[in-house]
């Protein structure tokens, strides 16, 4: 099965199409979260260590296709208007961009859910294109060479075996992700517990 599974990633890794599905799958995942571009970018590094793929190619296709793909969300929140306003994600992403301004972007970048919530208020809120352009250049780029890397170095550590290197990328992915999320949910808590108290002691107050 392994085996099985070992080849057909030969036969992709290997195809002339590869760095155009790359390109593809990310600018999908700019509207469309649920295609797996990280995953592809990631497996595609673990085979760049073996000389399979080009990493500098593999990193450069990726960027540019989160960046087409985080305009074309952009467009479709511009488009849109208010009618995304009122949804939760997009609450949360008018927030954080009230707060942190277009450095929020480069954050939800590897917040699940985050990236097309935060691209389609932008648009939505009429946030300036050329700020929005720069701020996303700087997410699109850090996330390809992030996942890029990734896969490279999982790859590096299992040059022999890519399915093990593909997993123990795609384990460091995923556990980045969920101490990313912890950190916010304790920051979250910890922001939120004084201003519980407050309203304690002066429902207590009120009511003596």
């Amino acid at each position: 099965m392994s085996q099985s599974i070992l080849d057909l990633l030969h036969q992709v890794m290997s195809s002339p199409w590869l760095y155009l599905a790359i390109f593809a799958l990310a600018v999908l995942d700019g509207f469309f979260p649920i295609v797996p571009a990280e995953t592809s970018v990631i497996t595609a590094g673990v085979f760049a260590a073996t000389g399979q793929t080009n990493l500098a190619l593999v990193i450069l296709v990726a960027g540019l296709g989160a960046l087409a793909g985080d305009h074309i969300s952009y467009l479709i929140g511009y488009k849109s208007g208010g009618r995304l306003r009122d949804k939760k994600a997009f609450v949360w992403a008018r927030k954080a961009l009230d707060e942190r301004g277009g450095l929020v972007l480069v954050i939800a970048r590897y917040i699940p859910g985050g990236r097309t919530a935060t691209t389609i208020t932008m648009g939505a809120v009429r946030y300036p294109l050329r700020s929005f352009t720069f701020f996303d250049l700087i997410a699109a780029s850090s996330w390809a060479v992030y996942s890029g890397l990734i896969g490279f170095f999982g790859g590096m550590a299992f040059e022999n075996d890519p399915i093990k290197g593909l997993l123990l990328g795609l384990g460091i992915a995923v556990t980045i992700t969920i101490v990313v999320e912890a950190v916010r949910w304790f920051r979250k808590r910890s922001q939120n517990s004084p201003r519980v108290l407050v309203e304690a002691a002066q429902n207590s107050s009120q009511d003596s």
